[in-house]
């Protein structure tokens, strides 16, 4: 699914909106459990992961991990 959500997203030009539209997407209509189990998978190496759904998955990790410190 996250491949199929950054597939949209990259069609934008800039790649970093194209990143943030797929972030944002993951925090408007992903539950918490389906978030922590994507950041899981990128963690155990992210198989059948996009470029763009990788680099997506990477910022939300990085996001709830700065907000759990």
């Amino acid at each position: 699914m996250a491949n199929n959500i950054s597939a949209f997203f990259q069609a934008e030009p800039d790649h970093a909106v194209a990143i943030q539209g797929v972030v944002d997407h993951l925090h408007k209509f992903w539950e918490p459990r389906m978030r922590r189990q994507i950041i899981a998978h990128l963690q155990a190496g992210g198989e059948g992961l996009s470029a763009l759904a990788r680099e997506a998955v990477t910022v939300l990790r990085d996001e709830q991990q700065k907000n759990a410190a």
